[in-house]
């Protein structure tokens, strides 16, 4: 976004870019702590007689939150073009926060997993909104970057789910760590009534000059239209054209093992590290460490992207998280561990971050909001397959590296996915 003050004069509405963006960043970090909440969560539940859940279980429900996501994000692709995207953040935030209350009261694995559903729904919704968004608001030269920085809040808030797990399973229950990740939406919420509409919808749906007000603010270019019905076909018309076709699928494998490394990751790292002979404390500090990679990792990739191109980025990230499993099935150490994780952290997370960047830069305006949506609900394939490959390999009586082969592979097929994405003109 530029760094203009000036205030965008849209009815109700004067936030300013930075506000904007500050806001973008809190919903992203709620969305972390969230996702990341459950792999913290995961060793406790196991080891809690009266919810019922063994490891099979476990890794059901760490791919309900997949499902739920599959069917939010297709949702938002079919309905963004109609209630544009600033709703969609708002409803969506609701959603999943209204899941994490359900998770935090309930009393068995059922009314569990029907809380990390509703979280999935809320996501899956809100993840390629809040993407698209901030991009719609953001300078053509900035997008990449803004959109990692905008994500580097969602690394943030899944760091804080394993410190504030280290800090309190050993001494009361995990369902404070749900409770934790409610409160802050009732303080959010007021502000996200304040936000302005993308340009580009208000310019779809006829509200040109709240199309130019905003523009104008925030020292965009002129919000054109270049698509005529990006909602054929639920918004998949749009972008299964002769032209971008071929782009389109190749983006929902890149998401399929983004996401497949991200929520298969999230859900079993802290339980591998135990079955490594690791204490649940050194686990969880483990899971950090890779958090905190991963906010580094996108912050500096986001502004690398803008300078060369998110393509190479992309690429780069999955094939370092690829080779830092590689390495940590190889039992390295306590001491090489930390800095591994740290880096790897970037692969395993910051691919399907920085790929987000690369499939909001490379569509038509007009569609970014269907492209990045349809590219996540198709990727969420991946979000349900990563919990349960991580059950059935520490179940199946393998050796730990095992756990770690599993993932590697999806890190190498995604690279060779983005590494085949043709090369397009913005304008198509």
């Amino acid at each position: 976004m530029a760094v203009t003050t000036a205030p965008v004069r849209a009815p109700g509405r004067t936030l300013t870019a930075r506000h904007v963006m500050l806001l973008a960043w809190v919903v992203a970090s709620l969305e972390g702590f969230d996702l990341s909440v459950y792999g913290v969560v995961v060793p406790s539940l196991l080891g809690n007689p009266s919810m019922g859940i063994d490891k099979v279980q476990a890794g059901t429900i760490g791919s309900f939150v997949g499902i739920g996501m599959l069917v939010g994000a297709a949702l938002a692709g079919a309905v963004t073009h109609r209630t544009g995207p600033r709703r969609l953040v708002m409803a969506g935030t609701l959603c999943f926060s209204g899941g994490m209350l359900i998770s935090a009261v309930a009393p068995g694995a059922g009314a569990f997993g029907l809380g990390r559903l509703v979280v999935g729904l809320g996501l899956g919704v809100v993840l390629p909104t809040l993407n698209a968004y901030v991009a719609d608001l953001s300078r053509p030269e900035h997008r990449s970057r803004n959109i990692c920085l905008m994500m580097s809040g969602y690394a943030a808030g899944a760091l804080l789910a394993p410190v504030l797990g280290t800090l309190l399973l050993p001494h009361t229950s995990f369902r404070w760590l749900f409770i934790l990740g409610v409160v802050p939406v009732f303080v959010v919420a007021p502000f996200l009534l304040r936000i302005p509409e993308s340009p580009f919808h208000l310019q779809r749906t006829g509200r040109a000059e709240e199309s130019l007000a905003i523009t104008t603010a925030y020292g965009l270019p002129a919000a054109t239209v270049t698509v005529a019905n990006p909602g054929k076909w639920l918004g998949l018309g749009s972008l299964l054209t002769r032209r971008l076709a071929v782009t389109t699928v190749l983006f929902w494998v890149m998401s399929f093992c983004g996401l497949l490394l991200v929520f298969g990751i999230s859900a079993w790292l802290p339980t591998i590290m135990q079955a490594a002979g690791y204490s649940l404390g050194s686990a969880l500090m483990q899971t950090a460490a890779m958090w905190l990679g991963v906010g580094f990792g996108v912050i500096l990739g986001g502004r690398v992207a803008d300078a060369v191109g998110p393509r190479r980025v992309v690429i780069v990230a999955f094939l370092s998280g690829t080779a830092g499993l590689a390495v940590m099935s190889l039992d390295p150490g306590l001491w090489l561990m930390y800095p591994l994780l740290f880096v790897s952290g970037f692969g395993f997370i910051g691919s399907q971050i920085l790929g987000n960047a690369l499939v909001a830069t490379t569509y038509p305006d007009t569609v970014r909001g269907n492209g990045l949506a349809w590219a996540l609900s198709i990727g969420r394939f991946g979000a349900i397959v990563g919990p349960t490959m991580g059950a059935l390999v520490l179940t199946s009586g393998l050796p730990v590296q095992w756990a770690f082969y599993s993932f590697a592979v999806p890190g190498l097929i995604g690279a060779a996915a983005v590494a085949a994405v043709p090369r397009t003109r913005k304008a198509l």
